[in-house]
């Protein structure tokens, strides 16, 4: 839980989870890119089933499952799409630590000044 109802009407935003879930996705980002790697290495390589006509089939059919239409891009939208929700909480995570540190800083002058 990011977030949690504060004593007031409103939510108090709990940045430090926040920033380990951004940890988190970059964990599961670099996961996939592994992913990414062997699915390529998988559509490079033809297994090693024979030469008779249905083995050789079978192994064009199983490079084309795995190749940049199949596996491959499969696992490449999903690290593309990470990557894009991972920037973009870690852009917000930013912006709502920059303003929290304004309206302290805020605070503490009108606090000075009064």
């Amino acid at each position: 839980m990011a977030s949690r109802k504060s004593s007031g009407d409103g939510f108090e935003v709990l940045a430090d989870e926040l920033v380990a879930r951004v940890r988190a996705l970059v964990d599961i980002n670099d996961e996939t890119n592994g992913l990414v790697s062997t699915a390529e290495q998988l559509a490079e390589r033809t297994p090693l089933l024979g030469t008779a006509p249905p083995a050789m089939h079978l192994a064009l059919r199983l490079r084309e499952a795995a190749g940049p239409t199949g596996l491959t891009g499969e696992v490449s939208a999903a690290d593309t799409e990470l990557g894009s929700y991972h920037r973009a909480l870690q852009a917000t995570v930013r912006r709502y630590q920059d303003g929290d540190e304004d309206i302290a800083w805020q605070l503490s002058e009108e606090g000075r000044a009064t």
